[in-house]
């Protein structure tokens, strides 16, 4: 969407100091023993504390609150019964709305000590992230976006999947424009104050071919390779963006 008025900054702010809020509970929540579903129910107590709803079960009829995907699982991993393992890489991945508005954000954190690739690879995908933040500036365009995140990427020796993009949020949870990680072709919207979006680069160490799970949501890695998803929702003003989930 585009911010026009007072009344819409100040929802989507609640809606990203929901999402906030939610991201830092449960990193803090994460650790060994601790199931994926029990990370879910947090969520949701996070959510009716702050009268908000999930943006996937309200947009798509998702079976929870939030996605936590483990390993090689990319995005949309459901939660349940899943044990985390210490050295494992959990992305969380909240979307909430408050009052109509919705904000959107995603981390990768470590269960417990993890080895050094797995560092290097969500330090890898938090410089993207800051790359396409950066990049973000009124009169740049949405390649420009891509193209930064793509490079910052490729210069640490990872890829991103072309297939997995950010997009426009505001009023509902996915709205136009598709934001890629990659310098699209077609990613010619030009930038203007008021504009908000997810910026939410997805890496790899390893190939980039995707397979969904048969539960019909779970999207992994095809050759197992661990991935990390981090992701923020800006919006575009006079001076560059501001990240509306910024304590996420």
């Amino acid at each position: 969407m585009s911010v026009d008025t007072p009344e819409q900054m100040k929802g989507l702010e609640r809606a990203g100091l929901v999402v906030a809020a939610t991201l830092r509970s449960l990193r803090r929540a994460v650790a060994p023993g601790v199931t994926t579903g029990e990370l879910d129910a947090l969520a949701g107590e996070i959510f009716a504390a702050h009268g908000a709803r999930s943006g996937p079960i309200l947009t798509y009829g998702y079976p929870a609150s939030i996605c936590v995907s483990v390993d090689d699982e990319v995005v949309h991993g459901i939660p349940g019964r899943r044990v985390l393992q210490r050295g494992q890489l959990v992305s969380i991945d909240v979307a909430a709305e408050v009052d109509g508005f919705h904000a959107d954000a995603a981390v990768t954190v470590p269960v417990g000590a993890v080895d050094r690739s797995a560092r290097r690879l969500i330090v890898a995908a938090r410089a993207a992230l800051l790359a396409g933040m950066r990049a973000a500036q009124p009169g740049a365009t949405l390649r420009d976006v891509g193209a930064a995140i793509e490079e910052v990427a490729r210069v640490r020796g990872y890829r991103i999947f072309r297939e997995l993009t950010g997009h426009g949020i505001g009023l509902a949870m996915h709205e136009a424009p598709t934001v890629y990680n990659w310098p699209a072709p077609d990613a010619t919207t030009r930038l203007s104050p008021g504009l908000v979006f997810t910026i939410e680069p997805m890496l790899t160490a390893g190939k980039t071919r995707l397979v969904l799970d048969p539960d019909g949501w779970t999207v992994r890695t095809a050759d197992a390779s661990l991935s990390a998803h981090v992701e923020h929702t800006i919006m575009v003003v006079k001076n560059g963006p501001v990240v509306l989930t910024a304590a996420g």
